[in-house]
């Protein structure tokens, strides 16, 4: 692997990491801040915030710069947003740090993937892509449980100094090795008319609506496990290790069945999603169940993903770099939205609540996705067949 590409491999598992371990931190935050486990969760919200608010907006405010130039500065706003949410006195300030750690997330994936496109050689773009992608799949199967385990015994601060300490040494590999690009340039105003069109909408509707479930129950996962499953605290950066295991598999086989059939993979997928979270309610207190269920889990959300990615890049036309961002941001509406339900439910109804709730917002991103599969299957008719019938 080349390093220039190692070095934005790197930044996406410094990025995945720091916004995906505070799931099996959210009890210790709740106590070292004395404050409920719903208020910790909002934590998982606010980082989605600024996801939802930077995608847009700082690309469209950045249209102009050159790629290697705002990687740096998309990198830096993060390491000061970990650093930040390390030394952070207060609930206040912990909830403003991770909001600013997320502003420049969804910015720096599309303008990675587009700077790893023009590094790399013809007919080989997907390929070094996906490279770049695999730091979101360590994120995840390594990065988590590593970070959770840091947590566990040294302190969630310590979490967060260690992933701004990884971030920052991505950012000095990106000044060595990754060359400098011209700025992707074209207007703001015919870039931000993508996001009139409506297969572009519904994409990402279907991004925010399809992950909605999953992520509401990834961002209470610790209590989940805990609480319910009856799983000792020092067994959660495991079971984040299955899940992440699971996240892994799914990416790769999902690029082979999407590659096949986009649509009818992502309603199977989605259909298979829901069902898992049905099973995992009626069989929330049985510890192998749910064992094997998290690596089930794992393997389903994530691959539901590139696909949803897909769709919208193919939908996107002239201004991808812009789509990719805002479909990004609509992963964290969800995020965002899970963290705020699953507070709700948990403090009302209860954690079992999650599930069934879960399930149900799954099985409406699946009644998108068959929507999107009519309109598809309704353009392939053809003109000259529909000229006879009107004969």
């Amino acid at each position: 692997m080349p390093l220039s590409v190692f070095s934005l491999m790197l930044v996406v598992f410094g990025l995945t990491t720091g916004e995906f371990v505070i799931a099996g931190l959210v009890p210790d935050v709740a106590a070292g801040l004395s404050v409920s486990v719903p208020a910790a969760g909002l934590l998982v919200s606010a980082y989605a915030v600024g996801m939802i608010v930077g995608g847009p907006v700082v690309t469209v405010l950045t249209a102009r710069i050159g790629r290697k130039p705002l990687i740096i500065g998309l990198v830096a706003v993060s390491v000061l947003g970990n650093l930040g949410s390390a030394v952070a006195p207060g609930y206040a300030v912990l909830l403003l740090s991770r909001f600013v750690a997320g502003l420049i997330v969804a910015t720096f994936f599309a303008v990675a993937i587009t700077t790893t496109a023009a590094m790399a050689p013809e007919g080989r773009q997907s390929s070094m892509i996906a490279k770049v992608a695999l730091g979101m799949n360590l994120g995840i199967i390594l990065g988590t449980p590593l970070g959770t385990f840091v947590g566990h015994h040294a302190g969630w601060r310590a979490t967060f100094v260690a992933v701004a300490a990884i971030t920052l040494l991505a950012l000095l590999l990106v000044l060595r090795f990754v060359p400098a690009f011209p700025a992707a340039g074209g207007s703001a105003v015919r870039d931000l008319r993508v996001l009139a069109d409506r297969e572009v909408q519904l994409g990402i509707v279907l991004t925010a609506v399809g992950n909605l479930g999953v992520v509401t129950v990834f961002t209470y996962i610790a209590p989940l496990l805990t609480d319910v499953a009856g799983f000792a605290a020092d067994a959660v950066p495991v079971l984040l290790l299955v899940y992440g295991a699971g996240a892994v598999i799914g990416n790769l086989l999902s690029g082979v069945l999407a590659d096949r059939a986009l649509m009818p993979s992502l309603a199977w997928m989605l259909t298979a999603l829901a069902g898992t979270l049905v099973l995992w309610w009626l069989a929330a207190d049985n510890r192998v169940a749910v064992a094997v269920l998290t690596f089930v889990l794992g393997a389903l959300a994530f691959a539901i993903i590139p696909g949803m990615q897909t769709r919208v890049l193919t939908a996107a036309g002239a201004a991808p770099t812009l789509a990719i961002a805002v479909n990004a941001s609509g992963f964290q509406l969800a995020a965002a939205f899970g963290g705020w339900l699953g507070g709700g439910l948990m403090a009302g109804a209860g954690p079992r609540a999650l599930y069934p709730a879960a399930a149900l917002t799954t099985l409406a991103g699946l009644g998108i996705a068959l929507a999107m599969l009519r309109r598809d299957r309704a353009k392939t008719v053809s003109p000259p067949a529909a000229t006879a019938a009107e004969r």
